[in-house]
């Protein structure tokens, strides 16, 4: 029997959302969102053999995985401070939420401090919600010259978090759009409510959190 039948669900449902879209299970990495959630909630989750995790907060990601981080990734989330980011590319493998200039600038900083740089994605707040971190569309095209180009950050993808009351479709296809324009192809999107949409429309990685662990305030 495994240790976490809902982790075999998940992927599960992963896999025939995959072959449905004509695509190969291998194709799309699960993060499991393990933000907030009790470590006697993530051990049955690690122990069958999970190994890519999502944080939102640098510190309490740092708390929940000194002495567990060997052989695992993970991936900060949520919005990045920019006196932050020492500690997250210290902590990281991936960070999903380069979404402002200033940050880059940050990023570099750290990158030369520390000889390290993660993973990075670029966020696009495709609702244009004013509550939310993220590049708007119609300067996203812009903000990835200036970051890879100028700035020469190796940035591979993007993601984005719909609005939580419309159709998650369009703003994934919005984001499919402005990864191929831009010569990436790696795409965040995708939670637990609507992860096999994302995966119809070319998602490489969709993070599970509710689904997953069971629902916590804040879980997604």
């Amino acid at each position: 029997m495994s240790a976490s039948p809902a982790l075999d669900a998940i992927l599960a449902r992963i896999a025939a959302a995959a072959q449905a879209a004509g695509r190969s299970a291998s194709e799309v990495v699960l993060t499991a969102v393990s933000k907030e959630q009790p470590w006697e909630a993530i051990a049955p989750v690690l122990a069958a053999g999970q190994k890519v995790f999502g944080e939102n907060r640098v510190q309490e990601a740092a708390q929940r995985w000194a002495g567990r981080r060997e052989g695992l990734e993970l991936r900060l989330i949520g919005p990045l401070q920019t006196n932050k980011a020492q500690e997250a590319l210290v902590l990281f493998d991936v960070i999903e939420t380069l979404d402002r200039e200033k940050l880059a600038h940050a990023l570099i900083a750290a990158a030369d401090r520390t000889g390290r740089l993660a993973r990075l994605y670029v966020q696009v707040n495709t609702g244009e919600e004013p509550q939310k971190a993220g590049v708007a569309p119609l300067q996203a095209d812009a903000f990835l010259d200036r970051v890879r180009g100028e700035l020469g950050l190796p940035v591979e993808g993007l993601m984005c978090i719909p609005p939580a009351h419309e159709p998650p479709g369009p703003h994934f296809a919005l984001l499919a759009r402005i990864a191929a324009r831009n010569g990436l192809d790696q795409l965040s999107m995708g939670m637990s409510g609507d992860f096999e949409t994302a995966i119809g429309f070319g998602a490489t990685s969709v993070r599970v959190g509710s689904a997953l662990f069971g629902v916590r305030s804040g879980a997604v």
